[in-house]
């Protein structure tokens, strides 16, 4: 939601079944994470996504699961191995 455009708390919250405080300790891990970034007009706070932040963890994430995926596939072919040499 906060991707393309600011949205508060409340606005958010209006979209979900999830009350305002709840929605307000979300944005506070991702505000923590710099998965976002906050701006303050008078007492109100409008959240918007991070893009650059978002974009290098799409980019760590990508490299863990190929990782992972070729440890899994090696671990699965050195079990067939073992099975075979049985």
């Amino acid at each position: 939601m906060v991707w393309r455009e600011e949205r508060t708390a409340g606005d958010i919250a209006a979209s979900f079944a999830m009350t305002r405080p709840s929605v307000s300790q979300h944005l506070a891990v991702l505000l923590e994470s710099d998965l976002v970034t906050v701006r303050r007009a008078d007492t109100r706070r409008f959240y918007r996504a991070n893009r650059q932040a978002v974009e290098r963890l799409r980019g760590e994430l990508a490299t863990l699961w190929d990782n992972g995926l070729d440890e899994l596939k090696a671990q699965a072919e050195a079990s067939e191995r073992k099975k075979r040499g049985r």
